[in-house]
């Protein structure tokens, strides 16, 4: 398989999706620990990626495994398998390589930190696979924006927060016979989810946008996805809703003194944003307007980044003023 063709069934763009979330959860480590684990950091980045990758693959496969309807918006473009003519047999040796390299970085990161990284590592795989495999993938159901926004969005932040913590006793389990106890830090545990929820909405948004986009098509190819299910006005409410709740999420955050003051700039993307959602609303289509929503998306949470590192400078810069 050629490197343009594997980038392609990939769909090496989309990881955005996920390395944005795994950025913003550093960088809120760094701003709230003032502590670092970076070969953790590396192990779990690489980790990721190569299980994004062999998701969104996955999906792709069985897109064009199942697909009853092959024509549509460029298909022959769209699908990787279809574009470049590639053997099904080397797309699933090429998924059986990624799924063999991701969980011998997670397992590595396990052995690094503690069972706990097994059972989230564990929940997070579980639901990729069930996303594009099995009778009734997750792709193809109306639970396809719920299971992608708080797997990326909050499944990928959270592991890398704890996989830093995991010694400071932020969350604990322990079994002792026929007892099951969970212990966390409660301010620990709203903070990670608070800073992960624009990206929880975020990412949420873009397979609603994606499947708004694909409502002619998914029918005939029996994918029941949630505008199908709701009807398409009322997933375009959706949409703004949770883009406004994205804004809330921050501004609690920084009321509750989890992100820093800065952050409330982030508030600033709220104007090109909304025009990105008209503009989409208007005339919704994967080549005109879905680009909005992504870059939406990438906006609001980089200028999340970008306050969260004006947060840490801010604290590096005092501490030198107090020495």
């Amino acid at each position: 398989m050629k490197i343009k063709a594997f980038l392609k069934l990939v769909e090496i763009q989309t990881k955005v999706a996920s390395v944005i979330p795994f950025t913003t959860a550093l960088l809120f480590v760094l701003y709230s620990t003032k502590h670092l684990n970076a070969l953790n950091m590396v192990i779990m980045f690489f980790s990721m990626v190569i299980f994004d990758m062999t998701v969104t693959a996955l999906n792709n496969y069985y897109d064009y495994k199942r697909a009853e309807k092959k024509h549509g918006y460029n298909y022959e473009i769209h699908n990787s398998i279809v574009q470049y003519q590639l053997k099904t047999s080397t797309v699933m040796a090429t998924i059986a390589v990624m799924v063999a390299i991701s969980a011998a970085l997670g397992l590595l990161l396990v052995y690094r930190t503690n069972l706990i990284t097994l059972l989230l590592g564990g929940l997070c795989f579980a639901i990729g696979f069930a996303y594009s495999y099995g009778p009734m993938p997750i792709s193809r159901t109306p639970f396809g924006e719920m299971f992608s926004g708080l797997t990326m969005g909050l499944g990928i932040p959270f592991i890398t927060y704890y996989v830093n913590v995991f010694d400071q006793n932020v969350l604990n389990v322990s079994l002792s016979g026929n007892s099951f106890a969970l212990s966390f830090d409660i301010y620990s545990i709203l903070g990670i989810v608070l800073v992960s929820l624009p990206a929880v909405f975020g990412i949420a948004n873009i397979m609603l946008a994606n499947n708004i986009c694909d409502i002619e098509d998914d029918l005939p190819n029996k994918r029941y996805t949630l505008p199908i299910v709701v009807g398409k006005e009322k997933a375009i409410l959706l949409l703004k809703v949770l883009f406004a709740l994205a804004y809330v999420a921050i501004v609690a955050a920084v009321v509750l003194r989890v992100l820093p003051l800065y952050s409330l700039l982030a508030l600033l993307t709220i104007i090109p944003l909304s025009k990105n959602v008209k503009a989409f609303v208007a005339n919704p289509t994967k080549k005109d307007t879905f680009g909005a929503i992504v870059g939406s998306f990438v906006m609001l949470t980089v200028a999340l980044i970008i306050t969260i590192v004006l947060g840490i400078l801010d604290g590096a810069f005092l501490h030198l003023l107090v020495k």
